[in-house]
Formats: structure tokens, C-alpha cells, sequence
């Protein structure tokens, strides 16, 4: 397994520093020489950038920082750079200044849903905790640009403190996706000693954390850290691999310290203009991440967050890809496309449809090959009555804090325990006659 290749000897050889081979692998010594410069970029990948383009660079660099660890810098294709989709995620371009009409700063509305320093509460049972702000790597697709980088707003213990309070005074939370920036930039003991206060709270069941260290410096995975993740189960951690490039060896050296340690992997992949919106591009990606024990979990459509309508495609495109996927490939193999609501509305899956048409006693349905075929519905279906006492159910459910269990959105429509038959916009002008009349 070839893990120190011959670009990275010559990139490690130019940054000098008293460097010994073991240096390459210290993810600490690949943060000290995080490239952060225009010239620094150009000495270290071996290129040269014209006058304009580094006025324009530095131009872009101004609202939006450049940050690239030697490792990532080092698979970047230098004779091909001005389309490498390494370069494409990693190296500034003017295209981020252009700010349309629809680009928000934080589209996701991350901000109006934080009840907490740190925390977005958007979903029911479950919270996000920014735990860090900082990355090895500034991704140039970042949905959190405004943020990502900020120096001067990096979470301190007392605001961690503050985050923790709310997560243990809100006992319908059960999960925990610590995210950023990205978390593993922190050191070990302070993410021991995050981990260690979730795991005093009887309510938190799971703990997720979302990186990109084994794409952008694998070698942050280290026996160490696994160790401290191992203390903690159940951890979960989601990756985000972007294109098949990006798995090298050292990145499966990563994924498998964290597999071989019981830790479930799943991957966000974000569909990007120019870089991976092609069908044998994603399929390739997702064949390479299942053989690392890596489960495609999601595939973004890019957000509307400012500076990144270059790298928006249509949800058509998204589609196309789909189609291309699902019954082409192992089904735990297909991600779920989804579009993040601008608003905050959450993830909502955008998939393709093969529900044809509904009959009184069968369906009608479409396959991946274009096979038109019916489903027979039962004759003597009678459903169980679902009045919400779970300690009582005929399903034998036996299922612990029921009456936590409310319906939202077309789930309270569909349940037998809620009278309510329509769902209606607070500010609708017909129920604003109907109440004063």
C-alpha cells in the first residue's frame, strides 16, 4: 500500500522544517503547514498563477479564507488543476463573490433555530452541537462560510458548558451530532471530556459526529483517538467524500482504524457542478466507499448559501444520477438525495418516483428498467387501532415514553389517536375570516 507518494515527498521536501518521513503522518505538523497563502500554494503544488488570478484570489481570499493541509494539496492533479475536482473544493475562486438574489448567508436558518450557544434544535429528538468552528481544510462548498474559520467566535468551555445545560434540561432529545467546523480539530482530552458529559445524560442514546478528517488528513485518525471514541459507545461518525480521488490509501488506512474499532461509518456526499454531477462519477464513489465499510447516506443538493452558485446543478441532475443508481446498484449502495429547505424546514428526500397510479385493490409501479407491473392488495387487512397506549398494544410494542410521541405534519393527518383533518398556514386569510366573523 503506497501511503507516501512521490508528490508528497516533494511537496514535504520544500516545506523543509527539519522534516523527517514520520512528519508527513503528525496530523499536527500537517495543521502547522496548513497552506494559507497564494504564493505558498504555488511553490508547494510546482504551478503558476497569473497576475489577474492572483489578484482575483486574494480578492475572494479576503472575505473567504484559504486553507488546504499539504496532504489534500498533494492529490491534486498539477498538470490538469484548472478542472481537478481537488482543487475545485480547495482553492479560491472569484466565482464565491457573486452573491444572487437567492444566496442567503445562512440558509438553513441555523442561527433562528439555536435555543443555545452552540445548538440548532430543528428536529424533534435530536440536536446539533457546534462544537468547533475550525477546519484543517476551508471546503470552497461550505454551507457555513459565514462562520467557518472566525477566530475570534471559537467556542470556549463555558459555551460548550451552555450547550451541554439545554441538552440535559430537554429530555426529548436522544441524539447528538457534534459538528463545526469539524470536531476533530479539537484535542483528544477535550473531546473525551465533551464525550464523557453527553454520556452522563440518561436521554442522549446516540452520539454522531460529522468530519471530513479522513478525506482532507486522514492521518488526524489516529490508535489514540479510536481509543477515546471506544470509550463512548455508541458513536457514530459521518464522512464527506465527494469524489472517488479522494479515497486514497491513507483514507482507507483511516476508514478501517475506525470500522475495525465498531464505530458505524456513513458518508455525505454533496452534488457539485464540475466536480462529481455525473452518474459514473457518484457510482464510482459509492462502489469505493461500501468496500471501506463507508454506507452512502446522503447526497446534497449544494445549499443557497452565498458564493456557491458555481456550484450549484439542477435537481435534475440529481435525479438523473438517482435513476442511475437505484436497482443499477446494491440498494445499501444508494444514498438518499435530499435538498436542505432553505429556512430551516430540514432534509427533505427528493427521489424518484415509482409509484405509477392507485387502484381500489392494487398498485400500479415502474421499475428501474422501465418494467410496468401491478401490486395485489390484500382482501382482509384490518389494521390495528393505534389510540397511543403503548403499554397496551396489541403489537406487544411495550414502548417507554409513548406519551412523548407526537404527530407532526402528514404524520398527525395519517394517525388514528388525532382528529385533526387538514393542516393549515397560521397566516391564512380564510381562517383569518372564519375567526372573525
Amino acid at each position: 500500500m503506497n501511503i507516501y507518494t512521490n508528490e508528497q515527498k516533494a511537496i514535504a521536501n520544500k516545506i523543509g522544517d527539519n522534516y523527517q518521513v514520520s512528519s508527513w503522518r503528525d496530523w499536527k505538523w500537517q495543521t502547522r503547514h496548513s497552506i494559507r497563502d497564494v504564493k505558498t500554494f504555488e511553490h508547494l503544488l510546482g504551478v503558476t498563477f497569473t497576475d489577474d488570478e492572483i489578484h482575483e484570489v486574494k480578492e475572494t481570499m479576503q472575505k473567504f479564507p484559504l486553507s488546504i493541509t499539504p496532504y489534500y494539496l498533494s492529490l491534486i492533479d498539477k498538470n490538469n488543476y484548472a478542472t481537478d475536482p481537488i482543487f475545485r473544493q480547495s482553492f479560491p475562486s472569484p466565482s464565491e463573490l457573486i452573491v444572487s438574489q437567492y444566496d442567503h448567508a445562512d440558509p438553513l436558518h441555523e442561527e433562528a433555530d439555536s435555543p443555545a450557544p452552540g445548538i440548532t434544535h430543528r428536529y424533534p429528538d435530536r440536536v446539533l452541537f457546534h462544537i468547533s468552528n475550525v477546519c484543517s481544510m476551508y471546503c470552497r462548498h461550505c454551507t457555513r462560510k459565514r462562520k467557518v474559520g472566525d477566530v475570534d467566535s471559537i467556542p470556549d468551555r463555558e459555551e460548550i458548558n451552555k450547550g451541554l445545560d439545554y441538552i440535559r434540561q430537554t429530555p426529548v432529545i436522544r441524539d447528538v451530532l457534534l459538528s463545526g467546523g469539524d470536531p476533530l480539530m479539537l484535542s483528544d482530552e477535550y473531546l473525551d471530556w465533551i464525550l464523557t458529559e453527553l454520556r452522563t445524560i440518561s436521554h442522549v442514546q446516540v452520539v454522531r459526529i460529522g468530519t471530513r478528517m479522513p478525506v482532507v488528513l486522514p492521518y488526524r485518525i489516529t490508535d489514540a483517538l479510536v481509543e477515546v471514541f471506544k470509550k463512548h459507545h455508541p458513536i457514530w461518525i459521518n464522512t464527506h467524500f465527494n469524489h472517488p480521488r479522494e479515497l486514497t490509501p491513507s483514507a482507507k488506512e483511516a476508514l478501517a482504524k475506525l470500522a475495525n474499532a465498531g464505530i458505524p461509518l456513513g458518508n455525505q456526499t454533496v452534488l457539485l457542478a464540475g466536480i462529481n454531477d455525473c452518474p459514473h462519477i457518484i457510482k464510482a464513489l459509492v462502489h469505493k466507499l461500501v468496500e471501506n465499510r463507508v454506507r452512502p447516506y446522503y447526497l446534497y443538493q449544494c445549499d443557497l448559501s452565498e458564493g456557491l452558485s458555481h456550484f450549484r446543478t439542477t435537481v435534475g441532475k440529481g435525479m438523473e444520477i438517482m435513476e442511475s443508481l437505484i436497482g443499477h446498484t446494491s440498494g445499501f449502495a444508494v444514498p438518499t438525495y435530499v435538498i436542505d429547505a432553505p429556512g430551516g424546514g430540514g432534509k427533505i428526500p427528493v427521489m424518484p418516483n415509482y409509484l405509477i397510479t392507485l387502484a381500489t385493490n392494487k398498485v400500479v409501479l415502474r421499475n428501474y428498467e422501465g418494467v410496468i407491473t401491478s401490486y395485489q392488495e390484500p382482501d382482509s387487512y384490518e389494521p390495528v387501532f393505534c389510540d397511543r397506549n403503548c403499554l397496551d398494544c396489541k403489537l406487544h410494542l411495550n414502548l417507554e415514553g409513548a406519551e412523548e410521541y407526537e404527530g407532526t405534519g402528514i404524520m398527525r393527518l395519517l394517525a388514528d389517536h388525532d382528529d385533526t383533518i387538514s393542516l393549515t398556514p397560521e397566516d391564512n386569510d380564510r381562517m383569518k375570516r372564519r375567526n372573525n366573523a
